[in-house]
Formats: structure tokens, sequence, C-alpha cells
């Protein structure tokens, strides 16, 4: 009996906190567009919370919500490994935005399951992207998106094993969609994707699941001894404790230790 629908809570301290530091800041207009892009996202949670829109409705929906970041998203150029810069013109502000900050926001949203590994796994890859920026000297940006971190950061301490709350859609769907405006604004779209690798595994090992048409299952149980038992290992979080007597918070550990690697490695990749 834990309440769900706790990332309306990282919602409205993120609207507080801009709203009070703009008295005495004057931020930059791109944060007030990311902003509004992040919001759209998590006020479609909270409705697909409340009620049923279907799957092909609600990804034609969240598509057109980053719509107003078009014209924010000045990069154009990527830089690929060992093939160099590679500038894409208007599809990347017409597809590559709109797609990337989709695909993050549900990449998150499906990436989860154990007490605080969504909130956890979200905040690791924010804090790689946010050192990247650093590290590049572009952060006027993306300070709304930081703010975002913090309160994440804030609600992952009430999340965490064994959680009090859990973020829902809508919690999963503003802080994705954060990871994916913040990717796409600053032009990090390679080190954005490495960074979520992880998330995307799981995303092709659910696809794999749907394609060979097994049982839907969508919890495990766990043992007298306190470790899991998953019903599959076709899901990224269950490949671990299937093969393994773990309980639930060393299996999240596990998870934290795999985003990190690669947050590392999408924070050292150039460009």
């Amino acid at each position: 009996m834990v309440p769900t629908g706790g990332g309306l809570a990282i919602m409205l301290a993120v609207l507080f906190s801009i709203s009070i530091n703009s008295l005495f800041y004057k931020f930059d207009a791109a944060n007030y567009v990311a902003l509004n892009v992040i919001i759209l996202f998590g006020l479609f949670g909270i409705l697909d919370d409340m009620i049923n829109i279907g799957r092909p409705a609600k990804l034609v929906l969240m598509y057109y919500c980053s719509y107003p970041l078009m014209q924010y998203a000045t990069h154009s150029q990527v830089l690929f490994p060992l093939i160099g810069h590679v500038d894409f013109g208007i599809f990347y502000s017409q597809l590559i935005v709109p797609t990337f900050v989709l695909v993050a926001a549900n990449l998150v949203n499906m990436h989860s399951g154990f007490n605080g590994m969504s909130s956890g796994l979200s905040i690791i890859v924010l804090i790689s992207l946010i050192i990247k920026s650093l590290m590049t000297g572009s952060i006027d940006n993306i300070i709304a998106i930081i703010a975002i971190t913090g309160a994440t950061l804030g609600f992952y301490l009430f999340e965490r094993y064994p959680s009090r709350i859990f973020w829902g859609n809508i919690g999963s769907l503003t802080v994705g969609a954060s990871i994916g405006v913040l990717i796409v604004m600053q032009g990090y779209i390679i080190s954005g994707f490495i960074m979520l690798i992880p998330h995307t595994i799981n995303f092709l090992m659910y696809v794999y699941w749907r394609v060979k048409k097994y049982p839907q299952v969508k919890f495990g149980k766990v043992r007298d001894d306190g470790t899991l038992e998953v019903p599959n290992q076709l899901t990224l979080k269950w490949v671990l404790p299937y093969y393994r007597r773990v309980t639930e918070r060393q299996a999240t550990y596990a998870m934290y230790a795999v985003t990190i690697v690669f947050g590392i490695i999408g924070i050292l990749i150039p460009g």
C-alpha cells in the first residue's frame, strides 16, 4: 500500500524553485521553453495515470509535446566517433529533437520496477550529462534541468528501498523528458545514446519478449530469505536475480553500477 503519483512533487518543486529564483536572476529564455516541454510530458503522465489513452495515440501526442523546443535546439551537427561531424540540417530540429525526447521519456518509463531504480538511474544519467555540460562550459540553457535533477535527488530519498512513495507515469515522463531535452539542446546525441544504452537494451529485451509471444508477467516474488524469485530473464533488471540469489536492493545497485559505467563513457566521448 504505497502511494503513487509522487512525480507531481518533482514538478511542483521545480516550478517553485524557478519562479522564486527568477526574481533575482535573469535566466536564458531556452530554460523556460525546455521547462514547458518537460511540464507537457508531466501533464501527459497525469492523464496517462488517470485513463488508458492507448499506445499509438500516446506516442503521437507525446511526439508533438517537444515541438516548442525546435527553435532552441541550435545544434545540427553530430560528432560520430571515427567518422567526424555530420550535419543533419533541418532534420535535426524536425525529426531528431522530438524523436529523441519521446524515446528518452519512454525508455525511462519502461526501465523501472524495483524500489528507487528508475529515479536512481535517471539521476545518474542527468548528473553525467550535467558534468559533460560543465566540461564544455555550456550550462546557461539547462538551469531548469539542473533544478529537476535536484528535485529528483530529493524525491529519491523517499523512493529508495523500501519505497515510501512511487513517482508514477508523471514522474518517469517528466524526468525522462528532461534527459531527452538536455541531450538535444546540448547536442550530445552520441554521448546521450551511450548513457542510455542500458535503458535501450531493456527496451530491446521487451521487444524480443513480445515478438516471441511469451506470457506477460509483471511481478516476481520474494523468497523467505529475502532474495528475489523472477519469472524469466527477459528484462534487464531480472537478469541478475534469474541467475543469482540477490535481494531487491542488491539487484537495484547492480543496475546503478551498469549505468554509472556507461555514464562515464558518455562523459569521456568527445563532442
